[in-house]
């Protein structure tokens, strides 16, 4: 159901069969009576559902005190006259205030739940987002770009396009597209302030303009639907717990005929020569280490499949090696070695990793880097490139 409050548009849903009532937009009421058909579909879902209301305000924008007021005083008397009802407030990082404001509901009755999804959502979040991560994903772009360069225009990509660069991370690739396609719009959007910050930072010493840099939640976004031309999502899926829930968002902002275009790992593939068998144990290692913190450094050959489930057509597909040859030998030893102080530091020990196991694990690591630099060695690490049209 939609409705129009003081020119501002505003949506309300309700799902019976996940018991979830959503609203999103802008609601801004001068009176609670503009808020009527939307109090009246929630009084029909306080009283139909059994156990407990999901409210979904991930996607609420805007909300004045008369709405708060009216939303918040239905709420409570729901939860008096039905002891038996649980309600879970669902809010967003993203949309600052809404945490903060849904909490006083906590306090006005037991029976009223505020949760902040993305914690939930991003499980690896604070061994990825450490600001000590930063400077090696900007050798990683370097390597990588070396063959996305070309790739991005077989999958479709276009001077003067739409783009955006969803999970952007520090912001490299989207100043690298920018600089080589010049983008008729490119927006850049993160979950990590961190990186957003440094994605600025680094866009304004190499001059280049035109880069709308977001704070938002890959899982919810702010930006209308059917806007992009073309729609990037590198090495992201793979962090997710849900990928699924990513692609429908990469969906619906990717306008009619665009096309989604991700790139993922599948870790246990990474190779070297020399040692190569202490290699290839510590690479299926980091397979089950980021299995048992819910992520999947294996998606990469998965791509098509998820694409195809997620309602795309024309689906392309390809992969590349990075190597210890796509230029300074070291680059890559350096990106290795990144890859040991967070697996077999921090994860590794929160898995509880017994001192054995974890010096077995470096080991496998240091091996690589080995490889990467003996004047005779190879090391590569292999990424997975799809991208699928969303029907007209």
């Amino acid at each position: 159901m939609t409705s129009q409050a003081t020119g501002h548009a505003f949506d309300w849903r309700f799902n019976e069969n996940d018991q979830e009532f959503s609203l999103q937009g802008c609601l801004r009421p001068q009176s609670a009576d503009e808020l009527n058909g939307c109090m009246e579909a929630l009084d029909t879902a306080t009283s139909t559902v059994k156990g407990r209301l999901y409210l979904n305000v991930r996607r609420l924008v805007r909300m004045n005190n008369v709405a708060f007021q009216a939303i918040a005083r239905h709420l409570v008397d729901t939860c008096v006259n039905r002891p038996d009802l649980n309600i879970q407030v669902t809010t967003s990082s993203c949309v600052g205030w809404s945490t903060r404001k849904f909490q006083a509901l906590e306090s006005a009755n037991q029976n009223i739940t505020v949760s902040e999804y993305d914690s939930d959502f991003y499980p690896g979040q604070t061994f990825l987002e450490e600001g000590g991560f930063i400077p090696i994903l900007r050798t990683q772009t370097k390597l990588t770009w070396h063959h996305e360069r070309e790739i991005l225009g077989r999958h479709g990509l276009k001077p003067g396009m739409q783009m955006a660069d969803i999970c952007c991370g520090i912001g490299d690739f989207a100043i690298l597209a920018q600089k080589e396609y010049e983008l008729g719009r490119l927006v850049a959007l993160d979950h990590s302030k961190s990186s957003l910050d440094y994605a600025r930072k680094v866009a304004a010493e190499f001059g280049v303009k035109g880069v709308e840099y977001v704070y938002g939640d890959a899982s919810e976004m702010l930006l209308e639907s059917n806007q992009f031309d073309f729609v990037t999502c590198r090495h992201a899926l793979q962090v997710f717990d849900h990928p699924e829930e990513i692609l429908k968002e990469l969906y619906r902002i990717c306008k009619p005929g665009g096309r989604v275009y991700i790139t993922n790992e599948k870790n246990s593939h990474c190779l070297g020569e020399p040692r190569s068998e202490t290699i290839q144990w510590t690479y299926n290692e980091v397979a089950k280490l980021w299995d048992h913190f819910d992520m999947d450094i294996e998606l990469g050959p998965k791509s098509r499949r998820y694409l195809a489930d997620g309602g795309f057509e024309d689906i392309k597909m390809e992969s590349f090696m990075v190597t210890n040859l796509d230029g300074n030998p070291q680059d890559f030893a350096d990106i290795i070695q990144s890859w040991e102080n967070v697996y077999a530091g921090q994860m590794a020990v929160e898995r509880g990793d017994s001192p054995e196991q974890i010096a077995r694990f470096r080991q496998g690591f240091q091996d690589h880097i080995f490889a990467a630099l003996h004047p005779k060695g190879y090391a590569g690490w292999p990424i997975w490139v799809a991208s699928g049209r969303k029907p007209l």
